[in-house]
């Protein structure tokens, strides 16, 4: 089964997450549910400890995969931050980054 993908206005946001966010598998599973909910961008681990995800797609695309991070990170991020980054880079897919 794939995910519909809504054609709704796109956005682009980009989320910094803290807590106990790396070396816990966040990356990978972020891109896991980024693909399954249709959303491109990227994530990656910052120096600080947190991680960075650019998400771009539609208002529902993105809350999907939000709310599925915090079911699987609950215990492990402590704080999250948003920032609208507009209609700048357009995403193609959705990839970790190191």
């Amino acid at each position: 089964m794939t995910a519909k993908h809504d054609t709704g206005h796109q956005k682009t946001r980009r989320y910094l997450f803290l807590g106990r966010v790396q070396g816990v598998g966040f990356r990978y599973t972020t891109a896991e549910l980024a693909q399954f909910a249709g959303v491109r961008g990227y994530v990656r681990n910052r120096s600080d400890g947190s991680v960075e995800l650019v998400a771009q797609g539609s208002e529902k695309e993105i809350d999907q995969l939000l709310e599925q991070l915090g079911e699987h990170f609950a215990g492990n991020i402590e704080k999250r931050t948003e920032e609208d980054l507009g209609g700048g880079e357009r995403f193609s897919g959705f990839e970790v980054r190191r």
